[in-house]
């Protein structure tokens, strides 16, 4: 299952956080899996009122990029860093976009 495969099978909705069994079988891995992805601080679980570990639907998509990673013979530890790189990576492209967006608004007649 890849990343953007994993967006059709979860509904925010009626779970806005999955316990870490359900996130794992969701994921088609194992807890082991989730568990390792903390310790290298991809992803850092939420906490239920009663201390159980519930993953947000982004915690789903980081862990299943790094899965796919894993699953090409990365090592764990490096598909993390790979993946924080990704993710800090489409950030600045977000911002740099709404940047020129702001500049060109404010400048109309230099695009021109």
């Amino acid at each position: 299952m890849t990343a953007d495969d994993l967006f059709g099978r979860l509904d925010d909705d009626d779970y806005p956080a999955y316990t870490m069994g359900r996130a794992a079988e969701m994921l088609g891995t194992t807890q082991g899996f989730l568990r390792a992805l903390g310790e290298h601080r991809l992803i850092t679980p939420l906490r239920s009122a009663g201390g159980h570990r519930r993953y947000s639907r982004y915690h789903l998509r980081i862990a299943a990029r790094a899965r796919e990673i894993v699953d090409q013979g990365t090592p764990i530890e490096a598909a993390c860093r790979i993946v924080i790189l990704e993710d800090q990576l489409e950030e600045a492209q977000r911002i740099n976009a709404e940047y020129l967006r702001d500049a060109e608004s404010a400048n109309p007649t230099a695009a021109a």
